[in-house]
């Protein structure tokens, strides 16, 4: 499963993986208590793999973001979303060093380590996945011309 199963829902806390598509919408599995919605059109449903982070010169996949800080933390949880904007803004420089300070605010640093650490407890480790295959995408496209 990649990121682009998982869904962040405007007014709802956490995260949730896409289950089922219906006629109006789809069924999302919360990732923190594993309660299953039906999500309708009138959500604003946002798909992790569709989210870049902004630095000064390219937007990062969130993937990308991700891989980094598990990189640095070796796997385990990176630091708490509830951390003093500080802390977050130094351990967040640390990961991505050229991020664009104006336009990523100490709410979005916040969002990106609460869903990291929620992934990582729900054994989701893989965020390279999305990328393997648009490399893959990209070498049949290069073999074609």
């Amino acid at each position: 499963m990649g990121l682009d199963k998982i869904l962040a829902i405007s007014g709802k806390p956490g995260l949730y993986e896409l289950t089922a598509q219906t006629r109006g919408g789809f069924v999302a599995k919360s990732m923190l208590d594993g309660k299953k919605i039906a999500v309708n059109m009138r959500h604003n449903v946002s798909i992790l793999s569709e989210i870049a982070i902004y630095t000064y010169t390219e937007e990062i996949p969130l993937g990308e973001v991700f891989q980094k800080i598990k990189e640095k933390e070796d796997g385990g949880s990176a630091i708490s979303h509830k951390s003093s904007k500080k802390e977050m803004e130094a351990y967040f420089s640390e990961v991505l060093p050229d991020y664009d300070e104006d336009r990523v605010y100490a709410s979005d640093m916040k969002k990106i380590f609460q869903w990291y650490n929620l992934l990582i407890e729900n054994g989701f480790t893989d965020f390279s996945k999305e990328e393997e295959n648009v490399e893959k995408t990209d070498d049949k496209k290069d073999e074609e011309e």
